[in-house]
């Protein structure tokens, strides 16, 4: 049975990313030894969007993103800028959601979003 979800990020600078998941947005971590840290999330979930090859609604097919959502995203913006995170621009309706983008040690760039949705539905 599927417990859960384990996400990576390549990256060219990893311990300046681990150092930025770890102290600015504030994952507890597990660690596995030789500076592998192992974060651990509070939940996750997982959505399918159809593939957009011209980039005009989407992303082209085998395209993975990664978002970070929240309840409160003017809150949770302003908590993260006190920590020295850096966003694109203010949040967006984007249908979803209001979402904004960052980016991260190494070019990952990543989402943070408020959903409009409710969670938990079956």
């Amino acid at each position: 049975m599927i417990q859960g979800v384990h996400t990576m990020f390549y990256s060219s600078e990893p311990e300046a990313l681990r150092a930025f998941i770890r102290d600015k947005l504030g994952f507890p971590h597990t660690d596995v030894g030789g500076g592998w840290l192992i974060f651990d999330l509070p939940e996750a979930d997982m959505g399918v969007h159809p593939a957009d090859e011209t980039r005009q609604h989407g992303a082209p097919a085998g395209t993975h993103d990664v978002s970070f959502y929240c309840e409160d995203v003017s809150k949770t913006m302003a908590e993260l800028e006190g920590r020295g995170v850096e966003f694109e621009g203010p949040a967006q309706d984007v249908g979803f959601g209001l979402a904004t983008h960052f980016s991260m040690p190494g070019g990952v760039r990543a989402q943070l979003y408020q959903p409009h949705y409710e969670k938990g539905g079956a």
